[in-house]
């Protein structure tokens, strides 16, 4: 078992799916906090819930997914803003699309949060892989 955990782990595609998992429900939840006990509209929910999202994001893939060897703020600051730019832009079709679902479609809100997280972790992987943390890998 620890040997099928370990080769698991060193398929950067596997570790983005699980902590993307863990990101978005970090999203969902706080959406979902934000709407049922904050009682917030659906908009500035969806924007506070994706920030936090994107930030907890930012943490994980650096360190755990695609394990940039950045040492300081320095280091980091580059692969952060170029992060923070690509989840610009899929925060962009997160919030059009859950627009579009609940409040054109008149899906329930949870629903249209939940559908919308599949084309956005597709493209946060792409940007991620591609564009953001290219610097060299940790043990590499």
């Amino acid at each position: 078992m620890r040997k099928w955990v370990l080769k698991c782990y060193k398929n950067s595609v596997i570790r983005y799916v699980f902590f993307g998992g863990c990101t978005t429900l970090v999203n969902l939840a706080t959406f979902f906090i934000f709407r049922r006990l904050f009682h917030l509209s659906l908009n500035p929910a969806n924007f506070l819930s994706i920030v936090l999202a994107v930030s907890f994001a930012y943490v994980v893939n650096s360190k755990y997914v695609f394990q940039e060897s950045c040492h300081g703020l320095r280091q980091h600051l580059p692969s952060c803003l170029r992060f923070f730019s690509a989840r610009g832009v899929t925060m962009l079709l997160e919030m059009g699309g859950v627009w579009l679902l609940v409040d054109v479609w008149k899906m329930p809100d949870m629903v249209g949060k939940f559908l919308i997280q599949f084309c956005v972790l597709v493209l946060n992987y792409i940007f991620s892989k591609f564009f953001v943390f290219t610097r060299g890998k940790k043990g590499s």
